[in-house]
């Protein structure tokens, strides 16, 4: 793929879709850029030029209209053959050396769904140069197979967040490490069975990977209902030992937030029951409004609490990495089992965060961010009030990357799912139930990679949708 490098003349009255547009047909004709050539995908191009994925779309499709360029489905924009005669043309070799090296880019960018992107979100420049410093600096450590409870280094920048940020007060050793929370529950379920805990209360709603991994290992599940000031606490299991997962500081799917009051009394089920509670700590640090709770681990007195937390909605989905803080007499069951297992979460991937924490860009990257979701939180409230108030309404939340949307419609929560899909925008189905003249569909709606700038417009092309 050629890179493509156009100037721009501010000055002259001409659009830039057509400038562009211009240069590239330009360096087609030239021979600069040869038939067969792949064009950047409309997402690359944008982040390169600095402009808009509609101008460059704009661009491409002008050229696609006068034949210049073709498309190929899930795969990008490619150069046409334009004339026959009066240009170079490639070797055999060199094309089937072309082909093979595009390989990799274009499985890569067929596996990348068209959904909205916003490279505010991450600053991937500081993220590389924590890589590169790895690699440069300390290269014979990837030599060697990964500590099966997570890299040392990790394990304690990570203990000194939790205790500044969370007030979470433990030692690396009480930290495990895995390549996500599906792992992570894994483990802690064969921990539990040490423990001679075989029941396990769940949230409803809840994460459906958890339930999965406690379902197929055989534990007794018992749902649990949650309301807007988190989980019913009387509907836990009495008199018998059990654990309880739980999300106080943000259940994903309805938003509620346990307050400090009922964080107590979960506490004490904890205690007279001789039970466990697993504190799932996901997105504790995108709070927006008001202050912070604190996690059920930082009140903990009696070791009751094992805590989760995740760096996939902090960072970027593709970091896998999980964490739990175990109470030190579970610890101590752990490292007698930790040898049965294999580090699955990568080792670079561990040291470069460590790395990334340690310089001190996670806690800069969390203000950012924490600054920003807050604002596109206010736009998206704000968006389908103003142009759905009719059949759209939102949960209040204050955390997160994402917002509970309930849905009144005649179609059902899977037809908007695959509407919201098509303009680049995930959603997830909770439940879509049926009434008079439609349904009503509980969704969840993933605002954080939209641009801000765009929240409004996308908003108002997705309610236009729906209504259709």
């Amino acid at each position: 793929m050629k890179a493509l490098v156009p100037v721009f003349d501010e000055q002259r009255k001409q659009p830039y879709y057509m400038q562009l547009y211009d240069y590239i047909k330009a360096a087609i004709l030239a021979g600069e850029i040869q038939e067969g050539e792949k064009l950047p995908s409309l997402r690359n191009l944008a982040k390169s030029t600095g402009l808009s994925i509609t101008t460059i779309e704009q661009s491409y499709n002008q050229l696609l209209v006068e034949g210049y360029i073709y498309s190929k489905a899930n795969s990008g924009y490619y150069v046409s053959r334009v004339f026959s005669g009066g240009r170079q043309t490639v070797p055999e070799t060199q094309e089937v050396l072309s082909q093979k090296l595009s390989t990799l880019e274009d499985a890569i960018e067929s596996e990348v769904p068209e959904l909205q992107y916003d490279p505010e979100c991450f600053d991937f420049n500081k993220w590389k140069k924590c890589m590169n410093k790895i690699l440069n600096e300390f290269s014979p450590a990837l030599l060697v197979e990964g500590d099966p409870q997570g890299e040392a280094g990790l394990r304690t920048e990570i203990s000194k967040y939790l205790y500044l940020s969370r007030g979470v007060s433990c030692r690396p050793d009480q930290i495990v490490i895995g390549a996500g929370t599906q792992q992570i529950t894994g483990q802690l379920a064969t921990l539990l069975r040490k423990l001679s805990i075989d029941h396990v209360a769940l949230e409803d709603p809840g994460y459906l990977p958890v339930r999965n991994t406690f379902r197929d290992r055989g534990f007794a599940i018992t749902p649990v209902k949650v309301a807007s000031d988190g989980l019913a606490i009387e509907k836990l299991p009495a008199n018998i030992r059990a654990a309880a997962y739980v999300s106080p500081s943000n259940n994903a799917f309805t938003g509620s937030v346990m307050p400090i009051g009922r964080r107590y009394e979960l506490l004490h089920w904890a205690e007279a029951n001789d039970s466990v509670i697993i504190e799932d700590d996901y997105d504790s640090e995108l709070r927006y409004f008001g202050r912070p709770i604190p996690p059920l681990k930082s009140l903990d007195e009696h070791e009751r609490v094992i805590y989760l937390g995740s760096f996939s909605s902090t960072l970027f989905a593709a970091v896998r990495i999980s964490y739990m803080v175990l109470p030190e007499a579970f610890a101590k069951v752990f490292a007698a089992i930790v040898k049965d297992y294999s580090q699955t979460c990568s080792k670079m991937e561990q040291l470069t965060l460590a790395m990334f924490m340690e310089t001190g860009y996670y806690q800069t990257h969390i203000k950012k961010i924490r600054k920003l979701y807050s604002q596109k939180l206010t736009r998206v409230t704000e968006a389908f009030r103003k142009y759905a108030p009719d059949f759209v309404e939102t949960t209040d939340t204050a955390s997160g990357i994402n917002i509970p949307l309930r849905v009144r419609s005649k179609k059902t929560g899977l037809q908007l799912k695959k509407e919201a899909l098509s303009t680049g925008l995930p959603l997830v189905v909770l439940n879509s139930s049926s009434v008079k003249d439609g349904y009503v569909s509980n969704l969840i709606f993933y605002y954080n990679q939209i641009p801000l700038g765009q929240i409004e417009d996308v908003i108002e092309r997705l309610v236009l949708l729906w209504r259709g």
